[in-house]
């Protein structure tokens, strides 16, 4: 009768630690927010109405609102962080005879859901997001196939403080 009560109360607290885990992935993350100004180069991160820190970013290497794969341009509109995937072993060819890069991505990626409905386009972008990188003069440059790009130790101490679910606003 113990070990019963006891396998009952153990699965019970199991459902109960799964719920709450579910219930803080699955919707967007409210304490920390991302402002994106690409004209400024600048990633302004706040919690609640407070301006916590800013950030010097690099942006796509063509101006305005992504419009198609492979334009260059950073998409504009209201997303969220969907995965924190961990990029140091990830290498990219830039296509600029140098061959492939190690690190290029820097330590993360913080891959942005760009849904159809989210961009200010009405397209879906695969691909997009936050991240690091190999070549810190770039920043405060236009130097990007359409991500956003900083520095890896700006992106350490940021990535600290957002999670899934994070809102993320690119402005123009």
């Amino acid at each position: 009768m113990i070990k019963a009560f006891l396998r009952r109360t153990n699965f019970l607290l199991l459902i109960l630690v799964l719920c709450q885990y579910l219930e803080s992935h699955s919707q967007p993350h409210e304490e920390y927010r991302i402002v994106i100004k690409k004209s400024e180069f600048l990633l302004e991160l706040h919690q609640s109405d407070s301006l916590v820190r800013k950030f010097n970013i690099a942006v796509g290497k063509h101006a305005g609102d992504k419009q198609r794969v492979g334009d260059y341009r950073t998409p504009e509109g209201e997303f969220h962080i969907s995965q924190i995937q961990d990029s140091r072993d990830w290498v990219h060819d830039f296509g600029d005879g140098k061959g492939s890069i190690a690190g290029a991505y820097g330590p993360w990626f913080l891959r942005l859901d760009t849904g159809a409905g989210k961009t200010k386009s009405g397209k879906w972008w695969k691909g997009i997001g936050i991240h690091g990188t190999h070549a810190p003069a770039s920043i405060g440059t236009m130097a990007t196939e359409g991500c956003i790009r900083m520095k890896n130790e700006d992106l350490e101490e940021m990535k600290k403080l957002v999670r899934i679910g994070t809102p993320v606003r690119i402005l123009p």
